[in-house]
């Protein structure tokens, strides 16, 4: 299975409630004096055809910023928020591509080959039952999954749905029910999500650090 660029849609999930930030909406939150979005839409941009932002408020910033911008579909759901799989829904049903990549809005330092690495994993099988992939990382015991930084097909917005209608939330869950292919990565550092200001403000002081 070859998967081109252009066939592929980058998602910024940036739908979330900031609640470890105070409600701030992340996406604007500053890093290095610039947007989180910003930053994470750099490093995204270049590895995929089209680009899109999820996000529920400050729709007219984030459209701003040149990007096709969908918000959840809270009607379908019986809370408003629903988590992150809400807005791959919705990226699902309004990608111009086959596939989407998501990434979070708070993970500044994604890697510049996640896209081509998500891919390989793909390419490794001629067969695939669930075509999706999702990032890992070495962990103590275990590999950390990160289940917002992966690669899916929307011809599973069906199961998705479903998945959501009955109440499910955990993006890890539904992944691992879909049984997720894995690529893997040795920066974990790559996949730190920023929730509240004191890790922004330790990951700006170690990048000032690296850049010495």
């Amino acid at each position: 299975m070859t998967i081109k660029r252009h066939d592929i849609t980058g998602v910024v999930l940036a739908g979330g409630q900031g609640r470890r930030m105070g409600g701030m909406d992340k996406g604007w939150v500053l890093f290095h004096g610039e947007p989180l979005v910003v930053h994470v839409m750099r490093r995204l941009q270049p590895q995929v055809g089209a680009t899109m932002v999820n996000a529920n408020r400050e729709l007219t910033r984030y459209r701003a910023l040149g990007h096709q911008v969908v918000s959840d579909d809270c009607t379908e759901h019986s809370v408003q928020y629903a988590g992150p799989l809400a807005g791959v829904l919705a990226a699902m049903r309004a990608s111009p591509t086959p596939w989407i990549v998501t990434v979070p809005c708070d993970s500044p330092l994604l890697p510049a080959d996640l896209v081509s690495r998500m891919t390989a994993a793909l390419d490794q099988k001629t067969t695939v039952q669930a075509p999706l992939v999702t990032a890992i990382t070495p962990g103590e015991q275990h590999p950390q999954m990160h289940p917002v930084f992966s690669l899916l097909h929307c011809q599973l917005k069906g199961d998705l749905a479903a998945y959501l209608e009955g109440g499910g939330r955990s993006m890890r869950q539904w992944l691992n029910q879909q049984n997720a292919l894995q690529a893997s990565f040795q920066d974990a550092t790559a996949f730190v999500n920023l929730n509240t200001m004191q890790e922004l403000e330790t990951l700006q002081t170690q990048a000032d650090r690296s850049e010495l």
